[in-house]
């Protein structure tokens, strides 16, 4: 296959998506309504702000209308080595915003030589999701969370976006999704700014349990078919996710804890 070559003033530098466009392969434009019970949704998702850097989570239901199109989703992943992004509304959109979004840091690093600062980063997912605005207008919403890594400052940060492209930086912790109000009393109330990152994991499991709890859209753990939360940290070591194992057992003090607890 032949590289593309551009004259100077049609060069799209290290835009992956303005390569896209030079070559026609932008995302077609969406016209006429969409049922919304015909589109898959994936809520609920969290950060947690720590010293350590930061958690994130997301449930692993997506439903459509009123039923339960997936019981084990994938709401949170790797940006890079070291940031992160999680999930929440229309999923087709969604995953689609998350690979190109890979990429775009791809392949920015390979044109600079260098990767982006974490704020060039978050700003180049705002890019995304404003340009994901007409599409959120017929009814396929995407409002990602996206944490990281500073290297330059030496701390964990978190954003949240709104439909239009709006980036607002959270000091303490965020969430996304159908459940997201449920998950953020929870956290609300044991968050702390010396949060160690491991208690932080815990908060989060026990935040979108309740979240379930509350919000038909948000699914629970699930013992029988072995269905945890997908739980990460970004830190000093990078985008890590904890093990299948390692939520489960979590998971499995939290219930303990609970069942103790209804039992008094």
């Amino acid at each position: 296959m032949t590289l593309p070559l551009f004259t100077p003033d049609q060069d799209p530098g290290p835009s992956f998506l303005g390569l896209l466009d030079r070559l026609g392969l932008g995302a077609p434009e969406i016209s006429g309504p969409i049922e919304a019970g015909v589109i898959t949704h994936g809520t609920t998702v969290l950060a947690i702000h720590t010293r350590d850097g930061v958690v994130m989570a997301g449930d692993r239901r997506a439903t459509s209308g009123h039923h339960i199109s997936h019981h084990s989703m994938e709401k949170v992943f790797p940006a890079d080595r070291h940031s992160g992004v999680a999930i929440s509304g229309a999923a087709g959109p969604a995953m689609e915003m998350v690979r190109l979004f890979q990429l775009q840091l791809e392949h920015y690093e390979k044109v600079e030589g260098s990767p982006l600062s974490l704020e060039g980063k978050a700003n180049q997912l705002s890019l995304m999701v404003r340009g994901n605005l007409m599409a959120a207008l017929q009814g396929m919403v995407v409002v990602p969370l996206f944490a990281g890594w500073d290297e330059r400052l030496e701390q964990g940060r978190l954003f949240q976006y709104d439909i239009t492209g709006g980036r607002y930086e959270e000091r303490r912790y965020a969430t996304g999704g159908s459940g997201g109000v449920h998950a953020s009393s929870v956290i609300k109330l044991r968050h702390a700014p010396d949060l160690d990152i491991g208690v932080a994991v815990d908060i989060a499991v026990e935040a979108l349990f309740e979240a379930a709890e509350e919000d038909s859209a948000t699914g629970g753990p699930d013992p029988v078919r072995g269905i945890f939360p997908v739980i990460a940290t970004i830190g000093p070591g990078g985008f890590e996710r904890l093990t299948e194992d390692e939520v489960e057992a979590r998971t499995t003090v939290l219930l303990e804890r609970l069942s103790d607890r209804g039992a008094r």
